[in-house]
């Protein structure tokens, strides 16, 4: 079953047979898009996710007779590739070995690394090659590169149309930066740091001797509360000129604040250690503050200078306390006297606190020192509070009474209006660092281009584009709103890198997800590409293609009508995109940059129309790094495994939105799992004992025996549930159903036969429902393990490819339920008759068995009517329709039956009788006893009878 000369003889047979190459017909189309790879490596264990789950999906929509368009790009646009051919060029040891030892290039292919196109030449046709060998279903007519001309013309047209509805300008703006490439940076740029955002923080200016020490904060409105001032005595600080003014800063702060301010020199190194006691001046209250040591200062985070306020901030107050129990440090630097008479200052009210309530947050969260693991969570917690519910109280002077949000904006006007402070940009966490290798800054460009996310009448049709799609898993609809409305404007351009040039300014590049936002509708025309000239491509031509223009003149673009026909035709027919699926990680991005982008362009009729979110993957329970070497290589787990093993394991370890987790234990256990198919079909091989057809057998059987039945509702119930799955896009619940459940039912179904083997009748019937199932079966599991499932319809008659046969049909019959209900009464039967043995320890002659009587089953009928265990509505309604003569029995039954309704789903009254003297044969088997069943007690000699209900016989054991 995982063969690998059996994966790559199908996967021939498939591209012979052109069965993915999807054209407009008459047939519902479904298109289906995954964000195209960056091909700077190899592909991944976590890539066989991303692109199994839509290929999963397309192979079961064509299966259903849609008309299924799954194409794949390349995505190459951006600055990564230029810093991995960068380190190649200098002979970076580290990037070496990763690409000679992960990504398993060899010595001569990396030799040409140091071109960038290569790179991505390279690892698209590895790439390709692989998701071949998955058996992805991917019309491959429709690929391209984001670096094709005929697409830059298409990013070109896209980016004009922006711009003449307002939606691009130019502006000033803080960016991630990598001072190296001399660029700005996206995520997809980055070694570390991918997803870190930027902050704002404001600015303090501390007046020390006619000089400044500038500390950053996120919290001005704490400046009431300032006690102390911190440095790190271990880094090293210096003195610049900002304005004619002289900063002390940390000296690793430097680069990033000369990224963001004007005129700044250098004007000397200063000895942190000798301003420790010094004091200075708070420029809000006027107060003196003394500076103190303190090792938790991080040097490279903001200015490297930090301001305390130990009332409201847990780091600060348990810093304090440890400093005052250091007497080494109290010491060193004669602080004592002054450090032990600081106290917390409490200057804002917040509700369920003490008045000093990062005092109270420290003890919530059990904080020892400045080490404690709590103390960030305990920080952000008391912040978040404050932000959202804190007071400015006494000694706030003009701000008291104010909210802490309100009171801080009107602080930061003040102190910068006033000169007494600034604003700086710091990413919110660090590292960050190019692919390139070097750290970034955050810098502020004057001349940026910018997408005008912040427009609120682009941000109302966004909404209104969101609002009418399909969101998977439902609730991440909460997470596009928020970050549709919290978006800014987003910094479009680039200065190096690969890509398409800004149109109206071509001394910028279009940064790598805003030229990849709207590429669904390029797919659709991508074929037509390799007979046009990409210089024939104009806007006009786009304008007819995708929004359905006409012209009273002549066309400019030069491409024959009825060319252009065509294409106008396919891109109707496929869009609007069906479903388009991407990462979590990115819908506070690429994917709602999706939404914007086709709200702003396309008519209504076709912005897309669906989107699913993927969860992250992790190997042996950690994170995916290739730069840490915690990976495993797609191509390498193919050798191992197999594709259809890595597929079935993919899809049952977790949702599509779900995080999964590669074991290797786990993916073992899977490739046993699959040998189940090849067993099953093995026996029905035998049991039938003739040459098998399964597309003979396609039709539902005709069938007496109960067993028979209840094995043909379960196949019924599985294909029905397995298909509501995979249109929810649930593949592992849909795998479960169509394959582990399917697998159970098969196997219960064969120990309810074993009493039937010398029957030569039943085992005939029984063969027909074997070879019904194995059709199924395997139609069934084609969009999971595709290979395996041709090389069985191949083996058993099928003529043409499986992959290219209807998925199983499942019907509405309410006889189902009954039929599945009345082999559960069988099997429940038999575990009691087993259990009583145990119990009694006596081996039993004869096992007699009473079914319900008819009136009990009546009294059933209207306590299910009346739908609560009401027992007087119950004997009111009983004696009405005189359901029995005995009243006091029917009271009796009446107050079981409120204990036994809310055991079982009724489904009205069976023929038990009838069912289990059907499946006498295997009861009086599994007893090791003759089983005897009574319609009519005429044989009772303890009463048991009277213990008989509806769908649990009452027992009597000689």
């Amino acid at each position: 079953m995982t063969d690998i000369k059996i994966e790559e003889k199908w996967q021939r047979k498939w591209q012979e047979a052109g069965i993915f190459h999807s054209d407009p017909n008459n047939k519902k189309k479904i298109y289906v898009t995954v964000a195209y790879p960056y091909p700077s490596g190899a592909m991944h264990i976590g890539h066989g996710r991303t692109y199994t789950v839509p290929d999963v999906y397309a192979r079961f929509k064509r299966m259903q007779g849609y008309n299924v368009l799954f194409p794949m790009g390349w995505h190459v646009t951006g600055a990564p590739v230029v810093g991995i051919a960068k380190r190649i060029k200098r002979r970076d040891q580290w990037t070496m070995d990763i690409y000679k030892n992960i990504h398993k290039v060899p010595e001569e292919e990396l030799e040409k690394f140091i071109d960038p196109e290569y790179i991505v030449e390279y690892f698209s046709r590895e790439y390709h090659d692989v998701m071949t060998r998955m058996g992805y279903t991917i019309d491959w007519r429709r690929e391209f590169k984001t670096l094709d001309p005929h697409y830059q013309k298409f990013i070109e047209w896209q980016f004009r149309k922006l711009k003449e509805k307002d939606l691009v300008r130019i502006g000033e703006h803080p960016v991630k930066y990598c001072p190296e490439c001399e660029n700005p940076v996206g995520d997809h740029d980055l070694l570390e740091g991918e997803g870190v955002g930027i902050n704002e923080l404001t600015l303090v200016k501390f007046e020390l001797d006619g000089e400044y020490l500038v500390a950053a904060t996120f919290r001005p409105e704490t400046l009431f509360g300032a006690t102390n001032l911190w440095l790190n005595p271990d880094s090293e600080y210096i003195k610049i000129n900002v304005n004619n003014k002289n900063w002390i800063i940390a000296k690793e702060a430097y680069s990033n604040i000369l990224n963001q301010k004007k005129d700044i020199l250098k004007v000397s190194d200063v000895n942190a250690s000798e301003l420790i006691g010094k004091h200075v001046k708070n420029p809000l209250t006027g107060d003196k503050h003394i500076i103190l040591p303190a090792s938790f200062v991080d040097p490279e985070y903001a200015t490297g200078v930090v301001y305390s306020v130990p009332g409201h901030a847990p780091a600060d107050l348990i810093a304090l306390l440890d400093l005052k129990n250091d007497d080494k440090q109290l010491e060193k630097y004669s602080i004592k006297d002054q450090v032990l008479g600081i106290q917390a200052i409490g200057i804002i009210k917040l509700e369920g606190f003490s008045n000093v309530p990062a005092k109270d947050m420290i003890d919530r969260y059990n904080v020892v020192n400045q080490n404690d693991i709590n103390l960030k969570e305990a920080t952000n917690e008391l912040y978040k509070l404050e932000h959202a519910k804190g007071v400015m109280d006494k000694d706030t002077g003009v701000y008291r009474g104010l909210g802490v949000s309100e009171a801080r904006d009107e602080i930061i006007k003040l102190l910068t209006n006033e000169g007494k402070g600034d604003i700086l940009f710091e990413f919110a966490e660090r590292p960050v660092i190019c692919r390139c290798g070097t750290k970034c800054v955050v810098k502020i460009l004057n001349d940026q281009w910018f997408l005008k996310y912040s427009d609120e009448r682009w941000k109302e049709v966004t909404y209104q584009c969101l609002d009418d799609m399909n969101i998977i898993p439902e609730e991440v609809r909460a997470n596009f709103k928020y970050y549709i409305g919290w978006l800014q404007d987003w910094a479009c351009s680039r200065r190096i890198g690969l890509g398409t040039k800004l149109p109206w300014n071509k001394d910028w590049l279009i940064e790598p997800l805003s030229d990849s936002t709207i590429y669904m509708a390029y797919y659709t025309i991508a074929k037509y590409m390799k007979d046009i000239n990409p210089e024939d491509l104009n806007d006009q031509f786009f304008d007819e293609i995708f929004l359905g223009l006409k012209f009273s003149v002549a066309p400019t673009h030069g491409i024959n009508p009825e060319l252009t026909n065509e294409m106008k035709d396919e891109f109707n027919y496929w869009y609007p995109l069906n479903w388009r699926l991407s990462a979590k990680d990115l819908v506070g991005n690429h994917l709602s940059f999706h939404i914007f982008h086709h709200s702003a362009i396309f008519p209504q009729e076709k912005w897309p129309r669906g989107i699913v979110v993927f969860g992250m993957g992790l190997l042996e329970g950690h994170k995916m790094s290739s730069s840490k070497g915690n990976i495993v290589m797609l191509e390498d787990a193919i050798k191992t495994y197999g594709s259809d093993v890595i597929r079935l394991f993919l899809m049952s370890s977790a949702e599509p939105w779900q995080d999964f987790d590669w074991r290797e234990n786990e993916v073992k256990g899977i490739s046993k799992r699959l040998e189940w198919f090849l067993e099953f079909s093995q026996r029905v091989e035998k049991i039938y004992g003739s040459e098998i057809i399964v597309e003979d057998h396609e039709t539902l059987p005709k069938v007496k025996k109960s067993i028979n039945k209840w094995m043909l509702a379960q196949v019924n119930m599985r294909i029905m549930d397995a298909t509501k799955a995979m249109e929810g896009f649930q593949t592992r619940k849909a795998l479960q159903e169509a394959f582990f459940l399917f697998k159970k039912d098969i196997d219960h179904f064969f120990f309810r036969i074993e009493h039937e083997t010398e029957d030569a009748v039943a085992m005939g019937e029984i063969a027909e429902v074997l070879v019904y199932i194995l059709g199924v079966w395997i139609r069934l599991m084609v969009p999971f393990v595709p290979h395996g499932c041709e090389e069985l319809w191949e083996r058993y008659g099928g003529h043409e490819l499986v992959s290219t046969k209807m998925w199983p049909e499942h019907y509405q019959d309410p006889k189902d339920e009954i039929i599945q209900k009345g082999e559960e009464i069988v099997h429940g039967l038999s575990q009691d008759i087993n259990e009583i043995k145990k119990v009694i320890n006596i081996k039993p002659t004869k096992i007699h068995v009473y079914v319900a009587p008819e009136w009990k089953w009546k009294l059933f009928d209207i306590a299910n009517n009346i739908g609560k265990p009401d027992i007087g509505k119950i004997m009111q309604e009983a004696i009405k329709q005189n359901v029995h003569d005995n009243k006091k029995e029917i009271a009796e039954f009446a107050k079981k039956i409120g204990k036994e309704m809310t055991k079982i789903k009724y489904l009205g009254m069976i023929d038990e009788y009838s069912v289990l003297n059907n499946s006498i044969e295997f009861l009086s088997g599994e007893a090791d006893a003759e089983v005897i069943i009574y319609d009519k007690p005429t044989y009772d000699p303890q009463g048991k009878s009277r213990n008989a209900m509806p769908y649990k016989p009452a027992i009597y054991i000689e």
